[in-house]
């Protein structure tokens, strides 16, 4: 055979190993073009055929009584009963946010709404997920302004509420910032659209927006690691546009009503070539696609242009033959591009033609689902960051005595370091971020950012579904959503880190009176290449399994976000926390039977379930800020304990006995305390559990399996009555809601803050950061 026609700088240009290379000629039987080479870079990328990560995935959960599609679509899909169906999916866009904050984060935005509404759902809610460096750092405040801009500038456009996230600051993600965003749909077609192509001879449409040159091989720009020259990469970034998606949700869920479309795809990542290249493979058809028939939006263009621009709000669908004019008016008269430009055809590759010529000819498999697989080995042994970071013992620390402890050569008292706690961002009210985003426009969101442990959103189909089973006015299901990730504990210990994920999520669901149902997960880590970024990857894939399988919470899908990690000056690597980002859907029967974190009244009694999980300070966020420390073990966690904990604060919810219900997390038992104070301003005293530990780790200790909740006095009975009967003593009435102070009592040891003092520091933490 002939020398190749590329150098092997050109090759490694477009993200392409030499044995894959040669792998690539193999498979075609002779070079590739230009054109064909960026198809396979695409493809061939860790973002969309998941070569490292796919063996890992295989271990999870992925069915239930509930799930209806599971991970292979476009998003997960769930029964809500009655009749309703629940589309749900999380997706990255990390790199494109590192590189132009606003528009990587807007974009984010926009392509998981598109995974929503390409299943024949309506987006009902948007939560995210986001990381970020320290805010000392001027960088990280303008990437952090800057994704925070771009979310609500898109979810606000379009129409759909952003309702609920998470938002942490640590020196781990700085230049590399964490963009991860879920979104919820409401089925409204009468069968759930899938995206395998079918019907040889019928046409295939190219709708929406137009092709230009924007977001170039950002599928492949996301498979590698941010160095200096790749920061000023912005071509790769893509451009939104949510008034445009915002017709074409409206323009696309009418097309699917119609019963014309055979199959839909979304022209994310990799574009026309990922879109043609996976409907034909998961059909077993070909497609045949011509690139002068594309709208375009710029001139000159080449069809390694054209496959592998990333422009944003385009589709690619399959119709019924004959019906395709019937769909093309529908675009039209939303204002749309819609032409017919290809066609099924029975040989199973994608054929691009242009300008009358074949530009490129690739079996669909061979970009789609016969990809390279890199199955690795796990080091012999932990790295030696985890052994050291282990070896950490509690006795370390100064002594702890009742008035306080010494850090370095200043004494602080409890008071103090509670307040230093509620001061840290990543602990602080996220106020800020939220008031930016419009949270209630459907009119659907029954619990607002900031007062509860999980987003709860009512059900409401805008008009009556076809198969619905039950009369609308009836309905008064809810859906609770959150994204939990302590990435911290992940780093220290990923498999016990991931359990720990997994259960921090169902727990946040219970606290609102949701069942946990489903989850889709957003794997966020370093280089699969070096041995650390692997074992971290696999371990913490291992601990996920277990977690959603004890859980009962099986995998719908999810998205693998790696190669996060920076070149320092020095050219060396430094990879991000490992971040596998759990979102997690429950379902509430009854949404009369909700509640938030907050204290409801004063004269209410306080309990803590699972009083008898002894907290630790490893990994803790107290260690963290207070001593400057990273070590320890996570808390390992108990899920018998915890499936009995959760469903006592769920039936309790249910009864109408728990009027709030708090999970204890980052700072401990004493910032949960302080943070169910403040929503309404009522105090509370408490005398935390003698389990025998030092004063800090009765303060700040974090463990699984606790439940922080408030009741009625009137209630007394019957509630402890239930818990003896499915707790036995694991629980412990703990204090009464009432006054201006928190005061809170352990062994000799005391906290006693006004609310006013409380509320300062924690609601304007970023705030001064940001001034």
């Amino acid at each position: 055979m002939t020398a190749s026609p590329f150098s092997p700088a050109e090759i490694a240009a477009e993200g392409i190993k030499p044995n894959e290379y040669e792998e690539i000629v193999q498979r075609l039987g002779r070079h590739p073009n230009k054109a064909e080479l960026g198809m396979f870079g695409v493809m061939w990328s860790e973002h969309c055929c998941y070569k490292n990560s796919r063996p890992l995935l295989s271990q999870f959960p992925t069915t239930g009584d509930r799930v209806l599609v599971g991970p292979g679509e476009n998003a997960g899909v769930i029964d809500l009963g009655h009749g309703l169906q629940l589309a749900f999916k999380i997706e990255s866009h990390n790199h494109p946010s590192a590189v132009e904050p606003f528009q990587g984060a807007a974009t984010g935005v926009g392509g998981i709404l598109r995974d929503i509404f390409t299943m024949g759902a309506r987006p009902i809610a948007v939560l995210n997920s986001l990381r970020f460096g320290s805010l000392d750092d001027a960088k990280t405040r303008r990437l952090f302004t800057g994704v925070v801009s771009g979310i609500s500038h898109y979810g606000n456009c379009v129409g759909v509420p952003t309702v609920g996230g998470e938002v942490y600051f640590d020196a781990a993600y700085n230049d590399n910032p964490l963009v991860n965003a879920m979104a919820l749909g409401l089925m409204e077609t009468a069968t759930i659209v899938k995206s395998g192509a079918a019907g040889i001879g019928n046409p295939v449409l190219y709708v929406g927006s137009t092709t230009g040159r924007d977001g170039m091989g950002g599928a492949s720009f996301a498979s590698t690691e941010l160095s200096e020259a790749s920061l000023d990469n912005r071509p790769a970034v893509q451009v939104g546009d949510p008034f445009l998606e915002k017709s074409l949700i409206e323009a696309c869920l009418e097309a699917f009503k119609t019963g014309a479309v055979v199959a839909a795809q979304d022209m994310g990542a990799a574009g026309i070539t990922c879109s043609t290249s996976e409907m034909a493979a998961k059909g077993g058809v070909g497609i045949e696609f011509d690139l002068d028939l594309v709208p375009v939006r710029e001139s000159g263009m080449v069809p390694y242009e054209y496959l592998l621009s990333e422009s944003q709000e385009r589709m690619l669908f399959v119709a019924h033959k004959g019906r395709e004019q019937e769909l093309i008016d529908i675009f039209q008269r939303w204002g749309l591009q819609a032409v017919v430009a290809g066609t099924v055809i029975e040989e199973p590759i994608v054929r691009i033609l242009f300008q009358g010529e074949i530009a490129a000819e690739v079996p669909a498999s061979a970009l789609a689902d016969n990809t390279p697989l890199y199955p690795r080995e796990l080091p012999a042994e932990p790295p030696a960051y985890a052994q050291q970071a282990w070896k950490w013992q509690v006795s370390s620390l100064p002594v702890a005595t009742t008035a306080g402890i010494t850090v370095g050569i200043k004494d602080q008292s409890w008071s103090q370091i509670l307040l230093t706690l509620l001061d840290v961002p990543s602990i602080a009210s996220k106020r800020w971020v939220y008031r930016q985003y419009d949270h209630q426009v459907q009119n659907n969101t029954v619990l607002l950012p900031g007062g509860a442990d999980a987003a709860v959103i009512r059900i409401r189909p805008l008009e009556q579904i076809q198969d619905l089973t039950t009369d609308l006015s009836k309905i008064n299901t809810g859906v609770a959503a959150t994204v939990d990730c302590n990435s911290r504990y992940v780093y220290l210990h990923p498999y016990e880190g991931a359990k720990a994920v997994v259960a921090e999520a169902a727990r946040n669901l219970s606290c609102v009176g949701a069942e946990p149902v489903a989850v889709t997960d957003n794997l966020n880590f370093g280089s699969p290449e070096k041995p650390t970024g692997y074992w971290q990857l696999a371990e913490a894939c291992r601990g996920l399994s277990e977690g959603c399988s004890a859980l009962s919470t099986p995998v719908t899908g999810g998205n693998v976000s790696l190669y996060n990690e920076t070149f320092d000056a020095s050219g060396q690597p430094q990879p991000i926390y490992p971040t596998p980002v759990i979102g997690m859907v429950g379902i509430i029967d009854d949404l009369g039977k909700i509640c938030g974190q907050s204290w409801q009244h004063a004269g209410d009694l306080i309990y803590l379930l699972g009083a008898n999980t002894k907290p630790q300070l490893g990994a803790s966020e107290y260690l963290h800020t207070v001593h400057q420390t990273v070590a320890g073990m996570p808390p390992a966690i108990d899920f018998s304990l915890e499936l009995k904990v959760q469903a006592a604060c769920r039936y309790g919810i249910r009864q109408g006995w728990i009027k709030s219900a708090h999970d204890p997390a980052e700072g401990g038992i004493a910032v949960a305390l302080a943070e169910s104070c403040i929503g309404l301003g009522l105090g509370a005293i408490v005398q935390l559990p003698s389990l025998g530990l030092r004063l800090d780790e009765d303060f700040f200790g974090e463990s699984g399996a606790r439940i922080l909740v408030s009741i009625d006095p009137k209630n007394r009975s019957a509630f402890e009555l239930y818990l003896q009967s499915q707790l036995a003593a694991d629980w412990l009435q703990v204090g009464t809601v009432g006054g201006d102070r928190l005061q809170i009592t352990a062994q000799e040891g005391s906290i006693d803050l006004s609310l006013a003092d409380i509320t300062q520091s924690w609601s304007m933490a970023l705030d001064r950061r940001l001034a």
